[in-house]
């Protein structure tokens, strides 16, 4: 059960990303989030930018009925720049 679900709707993956940023800070670490994303590429950009932050990406959830993919808080993880999540703060 997650701990906080975020639609994202049909929003390309870098918007997406910018505001799961927001999402994060405020669930905390340890905090499980869905992430509802048709952006075709969600499941290549999400886990990508959990590597890059030290989130745990947890994976695709099964049986949901739109794509939704998971990931963890992490308490140390790496802050990325307002605007672009792809680079360090």
């Amino acid at each position: 059960m997650p701990d906080l679900v975020v639609d994202g709707g049909d929003k390309l993956c870098v918007q997406l990303l910018i505001e799961l940023r927001g999402h994060v800070r405020r669930a905390g670490p340890g905090a499980v989030i869905h992430l509802i994303a048709t952006d075709p590429a969600a499941p290549v950009d999400l886990p990508a930018w959990c590597h890059l932050t030290g989130h745990t990406y947890l994976g695709q959830v099964e049986g949901a009925e739109r794509p939704t993919y998971a990931l963890r808080v992490t308490g140390a993880a790496q802050e990325t720049d307002d605007t672009r999540p792809w680079h360090a703060a």
